[in-house]
């Protein structure tokens, strides 16, 4: 695997992670996934 490939699947995982996974204080204790649906609700 080259380096570029190994990045871009690192960045991707952190992208997935800090949206489905974290919790955000400014949002409730919502992560921004569970936040935007809360908001179409």
């Amino acid at each position: 695997m080259s380096s570029i490939e190994e990045a871009q699947r690192r960045m991707e995982e952190y992208i997935h992670i800090h949206n489905k996974g974290r919790a955000k204080r400014k949002l409730n204790k919502l992560t921004p996934v569970e936040y935007r649906r809360q908001l179409a609700a």
